[in-house]
């Protein structure tokens, strides 16, 4: 699916910290997309995008409030999201979103490759036979352009979304919950979450 000059494009998260659920939401006209991401694609995505603006030589506006930046109903995710890519058509002056679905591959009962793998054994080696590749479904993906001023907006209005969970730890990252958290930095001492 591609949306060419998307009209919105958001990061939100539905739930309570430690229990959310991320979002990446865009819209074109009446087409709209909703993804199901991870809390760190978004953190991610959105230093990614601030890289890119900083290597882009143009000035880019702040883009819409994030006030206006909240998810749409319905919440009806395609699919999960697996790979994203980021980047900048100068030709365009737009940059590109492409997300890919994440596809999880089948694993074969353990009998089955226990005797494919005996077989392999009993037969001489042969280095001009084809090479089996692990095929599984090709993934979906979705292609979001938007000006440089939506994904700065897009950054911006990600970190906040993100920093509403909960408080990470100074020594290690990690999130801290409400009872604290055992930090591997600290040899297993707690870290509480009143700071």
């Amino acid at each position: 699916m591609d949306l060419e000059r998307v009209d919105r494009i958001t990061a939100g998260a539905v739930g309570e910290p430690g229990e959310r659920t991320f979002f990446l939401q865009a819209r074109q006209g009446d087409r709209s997309v909703t993804i199901l991401v991870e809390k760190e694609q978004v953190e991610l995505l959105g230093t990614s995008i601030l890289e890119i603006l900083a290597t882009v030589g143009r000035e880019t506006g702040e883009g819409p409030p994030s006030e206006e930046l909240g998810l749409e109903p319905p919440l009806e995710p395609l699919w999960r999201a697996g790979r994203l890519s980021i980047g900048y058509a100068e030709e365009r002056d737009l940059m590109l979103l492409e997300i890919e679905e994440l596809v999880e591959l089948e694993d074969e009962p353990e009998d089955e490759q226990d005797e494919a793998e005996d077989e392999a054994e009993d037969e001489p080696e042969d280095d001009t036979a084809p090479v089996a590749e692990t095929e599984g479904p090709e993934p979906d993906r979705v292609r979001l352009w938007a000006t440089r001023e939506q994904m700065f907006a897009l950054a911006r209005h990600g970190a906040t979304v993100a920093e509403r969970g909960r408080p990470r730890c100074r020594f290690c990252g990690n999130p801290i919950d409400p009872e604290g958290h055992m930090c591997p930095a600290m040899n297993g001492h707690r870290e509480t979450a009143e700071r």
